[in-house]
């Protein structure tokens, strides 16, 4: 993996520049952008849909298809930020707490009872 040094802040703001400087912002309503994203996540799903488990877990050997995935990842993440953004969730501390909720709710298994 390699250094990033922005942070999802920092990454936020720069799109919201972005957004800001084209005039974007009357389109970037939560209905929109949680649709914008959910086109994304489908594009996303398209590059592995015929894919077998172990052509799916080999993609990023490909440099071509490596490209196709991570700039998917790129759109996804970009208008779940920024569907953050506009509704004020903060995405890091709701995924603590999802993380923290299952815990809870899926506990690991006592290995005396396998």
């Amino acid at each position: 993996m390699t250094d990033h040094p922005q942070d999802l802040a920092v990454l936020q703001r720069r799109l919201a520049e972005f957004a800001a400087a084209r005039h974007w912002q009357p389109y970037h309503t939560p209905k929109n952008l949680v649709a914008a994203l959910s086109v994304e996540a489908g594009e996303l799903v398209e590059i592995f849909q015929w894919l077998t488990p172990e052509q799916s877990a080999a993609v990023m050997a490909d440099p071509d298809t490596a490209h196709r995935v991570r700039d998917e990842v790129a759109d996804v993440l970009a208008y779940l930020l920024q569907f953050c953004e506009v509704l004020g969730v903060d995405p890091l501390a709701a995924l603590a707490a999802k993380i923290e909720r299952n815990e809870s709710r899926f506990p690991v298994p006592d290995p005396r009872n396998d």
